[in-house]
């Protein structure tokens, strides 16, 4: 739809109607999970961080998960977290470091 002859989201415009201007650097959730819904009791002004944590991407699944991909616990003592981010299992990267260890290699190949 357009507003004022410029491109604009219907949901943010029935957002704006109804509850007053979006602050800046938030943006709006969809709390019934349906992209197209302008109903604005199912809108909700929140970061765009909570905004990607509350839906179903990799990114939240990821987020969410207690377990790495071998059932040991992401706890402080067990996780590493890298720079970027990403957790790490402790326990699983000893034991990569030990096969290699045993099979000669030196470092992980890129």
């Amino acid at each position: 739809m357009k507003v004022d002859g410029r491109p604009a989201y219907a949901h943010r415009v029935a957002y704006e109607l109804t509850r007053g201007p979006i602050p800046d650097g938030l943006v709006i959730d969809h709390l019934c999970r349906r992209r197209h819904c302008v109903n604005p009791d199912h809108l909700e002004v929140v970061s765009h961080r909570t905004n990607i944590l509350r839906g179903v991407s990799p990114a939240a699944r990821r987020a969410h998960q207690t377990h790495c991909g071998r059932g040991h616990v992401f706890d402080d003592a067990n996780t590493y977290t890298a720079p970027n981010g990403t957790r790490h299992c402790r326990r699983c990267a000893a034991g990569r470091a030990r096969t290699r260890r045993r099979r000669g290699v030196s470092r992980a190949s890129a």
